[in-house]
C-alpha cells in the first residue's frame, strides 16, 4: 500500500510538468498562428478600406479577434450588457491590460466598434493603412478636431466609440489614473460614457510578453451610462475621476483576482 501510494505521489508532479509543457508548446504556437492570420487579414482589410468599403474593415476585424482567441482557446465573458439596451451611441471606456482587450471588443462585442488609436499605430505596415480606412479615431495633437469630427459622424452611424483612458496597457492588475481624452471626446459630442472593466486578460498576454498563454478567461464588466449633455467643458476633470472610480470599482468586483 505504502509503495502505491509513493508511485501515485511520484506520478501527480509529472503529470503536472507535463502539462506545463503543453499549455507552452500550445501557446507557442498559438502565437505563431496568430501572426499568420493577421498577415493576410490585414491586406485584405487594407484592400477592403482602399476601395471604399469600411465595414469590410470591421468584418475582417471580427473574424480576426475571434479566430486568435478561438486558436488560443480563450474565453470571453460579458456582463452589464443590458445596460446598453436602448443606448444609441456611446464613448465606452475601459482600462487596458492586453492586446487581447482589442481582439475580444472586436470579436464579441453585440455594437460595431471604433477604436481611439494612437498616430504611431499608423506606422505599422500594413495594419496602420487598414486602421486608418477602417473609421476608426486617430488621436493627432496638431489635428485634434479631425478626431471630433470622426466622432460624431461615428455617433450619427449608431457606433460605439471604444477609449482606453489610462493610456496604454498596464498588467499589474490595477486600474491607474485615466487621462482626460474620453471625457473630452464625451463632452464634445455629447455621447454619454459607458464605464467597462476588463478584467484577468493580463494573465493572458500580459504587455510585453512574447506568447500568450492559453485556455484562460476573461471578463468585461460594464456600468451604467453616464449622460454627458448636460456637462460643460469645465467638467472634463470631473468627469474623468468618475469614470475612472466607476470602472474600478466594476475591476474590483470583476476581476478573479481580486
Amino acid at each position: 500500500m505504502d509503495q502505491n501510494l509513493r508511485m501515485t505521489n511520484a506520478a501527480a508532479p509529472a503529470a503536472s510538468v507535463d502539462a506545463s509543457l503543453m499549455r507552452t508548446m500550445w501557446g507557442a504556437i498559438a502565437t505563431a498562428l496568430a501572426v499568420l492570420y493577421t498577415i493576410p487579414l490585414s491586406i485584405l482589410a487594407a484592400i477592403s478600406g482602399a476601395i471604399g468599403f469600411p465595414q469590410g474593415v470591421a468584418r475582417i476585424g471580427r473574424l480576426w479577434g475571434r479566430i486568435i482567441i478561438r486558436t488560443a482557446g480563450v474565453k470571453v465573458q460579458f456582463e452589464g450588457l443590458e445596460k446598453i439596451d436602448g443606448v444609441k451611441s456611446f464613448v465606452l471606456v475601459a482600462n487596458h491590460q492586453s492586446m487581447f482587450d482589442i481582439l475580444a471588443l472586436l470579436a464579441y462585442f453585440p455594437r460595431p466598434v471604433r477604436f481611439v488609436a494612437k498616430r504611431e499605430l499608423l506606422r505599422i505596415p500594413v495594419f496602420g493603412f487598414a486602421l486608418r480606412r477602417g473609421g476608426h479615431i486617430i488621436v493627432d495633437r496638431d489635428r485634434g478636431g479631425q478626431a471630433v469630427r470622426s466622432a460624431i459622424e461615428l455617433a450619427k452611424a449608431g457606433l460605439c466609440v471604444v477609449f482606453f483612458a489610462e493610456g496604454h496597457r498596464f498588467s499589474d492588475n490595477q486600474v491607474h489614473r485615466f487621462n482626460p481624452g474620453a471625457a473630452w471626446l464625451a463632452l464634445l459630442t455629447g455621447l454619454p460614457c459607458v464605464p467597462m472593466a476588463i478584467c484577468d486578460s493580463a494573465a493572458i498576454m500580459p504587455r510585453g510578453a512574447k506568447t500568450v498563454v492559453p485556455g484562460r478567461t476573461m471578463r468585461m464588466k460594464l456600468g451604467a451610462p453616464i449622460a454627458t449633455e448636460s456637462l460643460q467643458a469645465s467638467d472634463r476633470n470631473r468627469l474623468t475621476r468618475q469614470l475612472e472610480q466607476a470602472v474600478r470599482d466594476l475591476f474590483t468586483s470583476g476581476s478573479a483576482a481580486a
